[in-house]
């Protein structure tokens, strides 16, 4: 009974583990550090409306700083140009609501995913199922290290069409279409999505490897 109980627990925690790091991850980037090295990144494409990189980190910084506090929409909606004009339109306002309301879910279920993986490693600890866990953790890593594969690929093959379907999972068809002189494509043009999911991949890899390296003796003992 205690051997199908543990199996069940390594499947669940293997398969749990890409999603906690690739949100993990998404949330690692999810702050105003990021977008202000994107914008000094040797190659990356001026705004063509007249945003100096200056403007460019202090505007996006209230966007992604938006995103993970307790504000409303006044937070971006009173925000304004220095001749007084609003720096976002409401179909951007709107889309950015909708935007904060999908971070607080992916946020949730990494909390909730932290949470579980915490205490199934502290099961596999109490029972001293050490080889177990660490065969859990070794598919886990496995798993991400294939989900990053699959989104390196649709990147690199098309990623114009990997953006628009991930857009369409979450949002209501349209709603994230705006014109080129818009605030939200001026400080967030495709090639900085590009490069944000090119980074969280990277992350991913890199804890996964990590994974990979700790556990290498239960491989070893497999062998």
């Amino acid at each position: 009974m205690k051997s199908s109980l543990d199996k069940t627990l390594g499947v669940l925690l293997a398969v749990m583990l890409p999603f906690l790091l690739l949100l993990g991850a998404v949330r690692l980037i999810m702050t105003p550090q990021f977008p202000a090295l994107e914008y000094q990144r040797p190659g990356f494409p001026e705004d063509s409306f007249g945003f100096s990189t200056a403007e460019r980190k202090q505007w996006s910084a209230y966007a992604v700083s938006y995103l993970v506090n307790d504000a409303d929409i006044d937070y971006l909606a009173d925000l304004r140009f220095a001749d007084g004009k609003a720096l976002y339109r409401a179909e951007e306002l709107s889309h950015m609501e909708d935007v904060k309301a999908v971070v607080k879910i992916a946020l949730t279920v990494w909390y909730g995913l932290l949470g579980a993986t915490f205490a199934l490693c502290l099961w596999f600890a109490a029972m001293g199922g050490w080889r177990k866990l660490g065969k859990a953790l070794r598919t886990g890593a496995w798993l991400s290290i294939a989900l990053i594969a699959f989104i390196v690929v649709m990147t690199a093959v098309s990623f114009d069409k990997l953006f628009d379907r991930f857009h369409r999972l979450f949002f209501t068809e349209g709603t994230w279409l705006f014109y080129q002189n818009d605030t939200l494509i001026r400080l967030f043009p495709l090639v900085f999505w590009r490069d944000a999911f090119l980074l969280v991949g990277l992350f991913v890899l890199l804890a996964a490897g990590l994974l990979l390296w700790i556990t290498k003796e239960v491989r070893k003992k497999d062998a």
